[in-house]
């Protein structure tokens, strides 16, 4: 701060005691009081980095620094110091392309719809994993939607997911995926789609699911190579497409080696919007099943979450696991490994699952644009039998 100059100063001091106060005040104002002011730079004043200025601050022309920057074919001509005068001016400066303006001018979002039908699932999340892993190693933006198994929700996240112009969608389909028609808007917008969980038989929906009829099939194997022949089942809810194969495979090794198989031994999941609710469901089924004094050796499970509630059920009826009774379940999800005892299982291969429908529907994206079409394409992973602590011989029991 500074003051006025000292002949204004003098002045003021030589004034006589009864001046009066607006005197003093004017008085006052003859000082200039030098306060730094720090600059203020309003919205409206702030600009994003454009082209022009990393021209002006690498030296090169507009039209060199924009080949540069937007990787366009004629860079190849440019040589590779210009290059790197023209990336160091552009990282100095903080520029970042114009997404927008990019995708107005070549029809490129590079972003991907994944939508999800119920994120609590735990069958979901290492899915997810192998999708956003994939996308990312494309360079592609994923843009996350769950549904909570609503129709309504469904539809319209789809209608922003198009309205957005994503590239591809890909739809994580669980256990409770019923009757959503998706064929419709998708058929009409030419968008590269592919279904993990589900294979819809008709249109250019492609698909990415597990042989589960060969899962189950691994599974009774395993029961049986270990001497059960008294086994249970908890079969899953009639609705649901993965009930099905999955007791067909059960049957099929049935009938191959004349296993028979008791009806009083056999229950059904019921029908429910909670993807969770199958423990408390394997809890209570396990418990009629003891309840009706059949005996059994062995229960496999429609899958790990009913399995954990079987688990449960056996322990608080004083069977042990598996000294007394053996327990399979169906997807390895991750808990299966952290029970006591850990659960034998059949892993369902989630990541590679997630991996494959971007590799489907990043092939898709490319036809599209060199053809103009796409088409469905369905790939069948098979799972693996996870031996661990929760089943052992029929004859130690």
């Amino acid at each position: 701060m500074s003051l006025a100059p000292k002949s204004q100063y003098s002045k003021l001091k030589a004034g006589t005691q009864n001046e009066s106060r607006s005197d003093l005040v004017v008085a006052l104002s003859l000082f200039q009081w030098e306060v730094p002011i720090p600059e203020v730079t309003t919205k409206s004043e702030r600009r994003a980095v454009t082209i022009r200025d990393v021209a002006k601050e690498s030296g090169f022309a507009s039209a060199t620094v924009s080949i540069v920057l937007n990787k366009a074919p004629l860079s190849r001509y440019i040589p590779e110091t210009t290059k790197k005068r023209v990336e160091r001016a552009a990282k100095k400066l903080g520029y970042r392309p114009n997404v927008f303006a990019r995708t107005l001018r070549n029809q490129r979002t590079q972003t991907v719809g994944v939508m999800v039908f119920d994120m609590t699932d735990p069958y979901c999340i290492p899915i997810l994993r192998g999708i956003e892993t994939t996308l990312y190693e494309a360079s592609f933006l994923p843009i996350l939607t769950d549904v909570h198994n609503e129709r309504s929700r469904f539809e319209r996240y789809l209608g922003m997911l198009l309205d957005r112009r994503v590239e591809a969608l890909i739809l994580v389909a669980n256990w409770l995926f019923v009757d959503v028609d998706v064929l419709g808007d998708l058929e009409k917008s030419n968008v590269p789609t592919a279904m993990i969980g589900r294979e819809l038989k008709a249109g250019s929906v492609s698909s990415v699911t597990v042989d589960n009829e060969f899962g189950a099939y691994a599974a009774i194997e395993h029961l049986y190579a270990l001497g059960h022949r008294q086994i249970a089942f908890i079969r899953g809810p009639r609705h649901i497409t993965d009930t099905a194969p999955r007791w067909k495979g059960v049957r099929s090794f049935a009938a191959a080696n004349r296993l028979e198989i008791d009806p009083e031994l056999v229950v059904d999941l019921p029908e429910s919007s909670d993807p969770l609710s199958s423990f408390d469901a394997g809890f209570a089924l396990t418990t009629e099943l003891i309840r009706k004094g059949s005996p059994f050796t062995a229960l496999m499970a429609f899958d790990d979450m009913t399995a954990f509630g079987a688990v449960r059920a056996l322990h608080k009826a004083g069977i042990r696991v598996p000294e007394q009774c053996s327990v399979i379940g169906f997807d390895d999800i991750s808990h299966s490994s952290f029970l006591t005892p850990s659960l034998t299982t059949v892993r369902q291969p989630m990541p590679e699952m997630g991996q494959m429908a971007v590799n489907i529907v990043a092939d898709n994206i490319n036809a599209l644009q060199q053809q103009g079409k796409i088409s469905a394409i369905h790939r069948k992973l098979v799972p693996q039998l996870i031996t661990r602590e929760s089943t052992g011989k029929a004859n130690s029991q």
